[in-house]
């Protein structure tokens, strides 16, 4: 007589082959949870739940802290002009004069709401410095590319 395999159990290829799949995805799941950054994570819901800041169109948020020096995107820069990205917050300026009124308070309300961005952040205690980082992922989906 032979000696039969009991049904719906695993050989031992099978087995080895989840073993070595299990460890892969926990070593997966440890590298993503290392990578996250939880300080950044709450600077940006500080960011969030200031009124100022969650009232206006462009949505403000620390990109990376590292060595003391928050990244903070910005709709602005020397890349890509004030009024470009008002134009795209405002589609109501689309056809605005760069000298208009309506432009020039909407430039001051930007300048105004980023200087708050920026005041919170460095309020931080571990934040020395803010640096201004133009937002292309968020220009890029309205159609505007930097190069």
């Amino acid at each position: 007589m032979t000696a039969e395999k009991p049904s719906g159990g695993m050989d031992d290829f099978t087995r080895r082959y989840l073993y070595l799949l299990a460890a892969v995805l926990v070593a997966g799941l440890v590298w993503w949870l290392g990578s996250i950054d939880f300080r950044v994570r709450e600077i940006n819901e500080t960011l969030q739940s200031d009124h100022t800041l969650s009232d206006y169109p462009y949505t403000f948020r620390v990109l990376s802290l590292e060595n003391g020096i928050a990244e903070v995107s910005s709709p602005r820069s020397a890349q890509m002009s004030a009024i470009q990205g008002l134009r795209i917050l405002f589609p109501s300026l689309q056809n605005a004069s760069a000298v208009s009124d309506e432009m020039m308070s909407a430039q001051e309300e930007l300048a105004r709401v980023q200087s708050r961005a920026g005041q919170l952040v460095s309020e931080q205690e571990d934040v020395n410095q803010v640096r201004w980082v133009l937002d292309e992922k968020w220009l890029s989906s309205y159609g505007v590319y930097v190069q």
